[in-house]
């Protein structure tokens, strides 16, 4: 159950301003079609993180534990820094008209611009973190669609009232906690 709520809390938070929740907001404007757009979030994000907490896993089973540490040390430690950095959306990143309908243009542009993201990689380490990949993945993927679902259905009203340097300042330290934990190897003591 850990690994569910902190993957969840942590994804949710590491979504806010997001280039992926910018994509989701650009693909509602556009597509006009929430529940398709939600429903192609949801699925590439299950395919995604699903791919990417198995690489966490084998990165667990064929590493040292301290090897392990060190990585997921500098792992949380990088993801607080990055947490910093906020996302743009590049034109490049920027859908062309639905010509697959919304659901499928989702699956594939919401997909494509999540490989190598903050969440992404929050969620390699994640898996390396915890044994429960099944917690993991079903974690990151609430936590997205907890982050993306209101902006697909609210869009404009929600980015003008979340404060987003405050959102990504909370997720830096949750990291940044995270990072120091593994650093000094705090699970040992409990």
């Amino acid at each position: 159950m850990e690994a569910f709520l902190v993957s969840t809390g942590i994804v949710a938070l590491a979504e806010m301003g997001d280039k992926t929740q910018l994509l989701a907001l650009v693909l509602a404007a556009r597509l006009r079609k929430p529940l398709p757009v939600c429903l192609g979030i949801f699925v590439a994000t299950v395919v995604n993180h699903a791919c990417a907490a198995a690489v966490g896993q084998w990165i667990t089973q064929h590493l040292g534990a301290d090897a392990m540490r060190w990585i997921l040390a500098v792992s949380f430690l990088g993801m607080a820094a990055w947490m910093m950095i906020p996302d743009k959306l590049d034109e490049d990143d920027t859908p062309a008209p639905a010509r697959f309908g919304a659901f499928l243009t989702t699956l594939i542009a919401f997909f494509v611009v999540e490989m190598g993201d903050k969440t992404q990689i929050a969620t390699v380490a994640l898996a390396a973190r915890y044994a429960e990949l099944t917690g993991v993945v079903l974690g990151t993927t609430v936590g997205m669609m907890l982050a993306n679902a209101p902006v697909v259905y609210f869009g404009d009203r929600l980015t003008r009232v979340v404060p987003i340097r405050v959102v990504h300042g909370v997720c830096a330290v949750i990291f940044a906690l995270l990072g120091f934990a593994a650093l000094f190897d705090v699970g040992r003591y409990f």
